[in-house]
């Protein structure tokens, strides 16, 4: 319980302290304009109140990754609450708000547009097609997770039997419900779904995670194991090393670069710069809460780390059944069902927000304007059409994968674009480049050791070989600075 609670104290204390040395850092002006109203159009440019924002923020970047990422990494062990702590202050938060801040003083620039401005113009057509991919990957993720759930608890032995694909007649029926709902909230303006009932659902998360939080502390039927080595404390050690494996199965909660892509939605709809700490820091420290709560409540149901791999064998690694399990034992079979209803909207709103920021990057890319509703249609069936083709004909457990490290890579480049951003204004560059080197490290290590890619396993020569790969990485970056002679203030 003391390495939990001093965890959950630090993340608390960085919001105020490292976060307001990062809004110092960045120069945070209240009194410039912002793209809300020097960009309005009334469709994704338009000002909203800031526990809107902030509500907003954090479910388009928590879906489920904050709860099934967590509960799955906690059966490494109490490194879990190592990594979610000093990854959501130093690293996650960090490159939320920066991120954040950065389209914001760049009109709600989405992504690929400012890598391109401080990484160049390969780096922006790069980005491009990376981050509209995994855009695609996501929704697809958030799209058929939460159908599944939902098809799953239709008790209809007609709508249960396979109907095409191997999908029974329920799952295709939910998701066409689902997808019909995504093209209806990624088409219309964001005040009219997104703005109404998305902050309705921010509450509910952390709803939930107060809930399990309450029976933690004051249940006294669990105990929550300590920190007392950095041992991984997973079934199968030697298949799944804490590094790279920790730092891709816990992403939301620690550092994902998915948030980066989330942060120009909101960017666009701020009402002053003082906003940015609490809508891009305060929404990454609260999900860091979240997923500190769910590993912890993993670890205490099933009596620590052995129980918990020995669940995770049992139901096959599905994070669905194991997030139900606990909501039953901690929470009672009333609460329950609105802990499940809570996962799944967290899943279909993050999912339908993917395909949005989707939308805007192809916008940007191409020129596209967006104020009329023919406009938003040519781009999003296409990007519908290519979530459905990956959902039918691509495994889950090969696209949960390939989206983590994805993600994780889009979220080292997302670094190193901070770390350039900072050195032109000659400003403390250690935040971003030592977050920089270590997740690329991690990428770069998940290619060599991952049998998804190249398979050496977690032998010296994989770890060299990600070593190696990333030193050519830094070489290239600070060619890059010393080339870059221009300094902005």
């Amino acid at each position: 319980m003391i390495t939990f609670l001093v965890c959950l104290a630090l993340l608390v204390t960085a919001y105020f302290v490292y976060g307001g040395y990062l809004c110092r850092l960045c120069g945070v002006d209240a009194r410039r304009g912002v793209p809300s109203a020097e960009a309005f159009d009334g469709v994704d440019y338009m000002p909203l109140p800031l526990w809107k924002t902030f509500l907003i923020q954090l479910l388009n970047i928590a879906g489920l990754g904050p709860i099934f990422g967590a509960v799955l990494g906690a059966a490494y062990g109490p490194v879990a609450f190592v990594w979610i702590t000093l990854g959501g202050i130093f690293m996650g938060g960090m490159h939320d708000l920066l991120s954040g801040f950065i389209s914001l003083r760049h009109r709600g620039a989405s992504l690929p547009e400012i890598a391109g401005e401080y990484l160049g113009s390969g780096a922006r057509r790069f980005m491009r097609l990376f981050a509209v991919g995994l855009m695609v990957l996501v929704g697809a993720v958030f799209l058929s997770q939460p159908a599944t759930l939902i098809a799953g608890a239709i008790d209809i032995p007609a709508l249960a039997a396979p109907a095409w694909g191997g999908f029974s007649r329920a799952m295709l029926a939910v998701l066409g419900a689902i997808l019909i709902y995504y093209v209806t909230a990624t088409l219309l303006p964001i005040d009219r779904i997104i703005g109404r009932f998305y902050p309705v659902f921010g509450f509910l998360l952390f709803f939930m995670a107060a809930g399990i939080l309450g029976v933690l502390l004051f249940g006294g039927r669990y105990s929550i194991p300590e920190l007392t080595s950095l041992r991984n404390g997973i079934a199968d050690a030697e298949r799944f090393p804490i590094v790279p494996m920790l730092f891709t199965t816990i992403a939301c909660g620690a550092l994902s670069g998915f948030h980066a892509t989330q942060s120009p939605l909101m960017a666009r709809c701020l009402q002053s710069e003082r906003q940015c700490r609490a809508v891009f820091y305060g929404a990454m420290i609260s999900e860091s809460i979240i997923a500190l709560i769910w590993a912890a409540a993993a670890m205490a149901f099933w009596n620590g780390t052995e129980g918990l791999n020995g669940a995770i064998a049992a139901c096959g690694g599905q994070a669905a059944v194991l997030v139900e399990r606990i909501a039953e034992g901690m929470l009672g079979r009333l609460i329950a069902p609105a802990v499940i209803f809570g996962v799944v909207a967290c899943g279909i709103t993050s999912g339908d927000t993917a395909f949005r920021s989707a939308r805007l990057i192809v916008a940007d890319m191409l020129g596209l304007e967006q104020r009329s509703l023919g406009g938003r249609i040519r781009i999003c069936v296409p990007l519908f059409a290519a979530g459905l083709a990956v959902i039918f004909f691509l495994p889950f457990g090969a696209i949960w994968s390939y989206f983590a490290w994805m993600n994780q890579t889009l979220a080292a480049i997302t670094l190193w674009m901070i770390a350039v951003w900072l050195r032109r204004r000659r400003r403390n560059v250690w935040v971003a480049l030592v977050p920089a080197l270590f997740m690329t490290y991690i990428c770069a290590s998940y290619v060599f050791v991952s049998p998804l890619m190249c398979g050496m396993g977690p032998v010296p020569a994989a770890y060299a070989a990600a070593g190696v790969a990333t030193a050519a990485v830094l070489l290239i970056m600070i060619r890059k600075i010393r080339k870059d002679a221009y300094f902005t203030a």
